[in-house]
């Protein structure tokens, strides 16, 4: 099987020594550090150190040049259509970031990229419910198209469940808790968020734990969303101001005159 950062490997106790140590510097956003430690000899490791480095691009706004070379081996080195199809959500999703993040309008590229990637990769498949979540944070975020987002994220929101997938769950939970509040459910979006928040801390994924305080922190009420929004801004300075784009929802509203 394919290994995708999104997956989560290395959380359990019985997982293999290497996945767990990745796993470690990962949560804590090392990212080159564990990429350090996959050789990518083969498509699978070349996938996951990839991936890696792709999210570090979106939670760091950096190594967009380390992470195409990655993406380049992992191509280079896929055999199956799973392979290749997990190289192409992965190219995806590094035009998606450079996208959101402006550093260069890739919309096309990412757009064309999770097509080719749901052509190789079959419903069911364990790679499906990632490239569905990433679908939708296209039609999110690039198309404007949040009944499409939704109906993507509740795809992977069941591939996730069907798969065992918690850290996946934790992304699917947020980002529909995220649609629910932007339609004004803010009981449903209070619930989703917890639930992402709950999973992040138990899987001790830190470099996520938290946008996830600052998100459930929108849906709740004073004086408990300052509490949330403090304790996020903890974690994001101990963590050297990671994820870049959380500081703009942290920084609290101008004072009007």
């Amino acid at each position: 099987m394919a290994y995708t950062a999104m997956s989560g490997s290395g959380t359990n106790a019985g997982d293999d020594p290497l996945q767990t140590a990745v796993w470690r510097l990962r949560s804590r956003a090392c990212w080159d550090d564990a990429a350090a430690l996959l050789q990518p000899r083969t498509a699978d490791a070349a996938l996951q150190r990839a991936s890696l480095l792709v999210e570090r691009c979106l939670y760091t706004e950096q190594g967009w040049a380390a992470a195409e070379d990655a993406l380049r081996t992992a191509e280079a080195v896929a055999q199956s259509d799973e392979e290749r199809g997990a190289a192409a959500c992965e190219r995806g999703q590094l035009a998606y970031a450079a996208t959101l993040l402006g550093v260069r309008d890739r919309a096309d590229e990412a757009r064309a990229a999770l097509g080719r990637a749901a052509a190789l990769i079959a419903p069911g498949a364990p790679g499906r419910a990632l490239l569905d979540f990433r679908r939708g944070l296209l039609a999110e975020n690039l198309a404007q198209s949040p009944q499409s987002a939704r109906a993507a994220y509740r795809r992977a929101h069941a591939g996730a469940v069907a798969q065992g997938d918690p850290l996946l769950l934790s992304f699917t939970w947020r980002h529909l808790a995220g649609l629910a509040l932007r339609d004004g459910e803010v009981a449903e979006a209070r619930h989703g968020f917890g639930e992402s928040l709950r999973i992040r801390e138990e899987l001790g994924y830190l470099v996520g734990t938290a946008p996830a305080l600052a998100s459930l922190a929108d849906a709740e009420a004073e004086p408990e969303a300052s509490r949330l929004r403090a304790e996020a801004g903890r974690l994001f300075r101990l963590l050297g101001g990671v994820p870049t784009w959380l500081a703009r929802q942290l920084t609290p509203p101008a004072a009007t005159a």
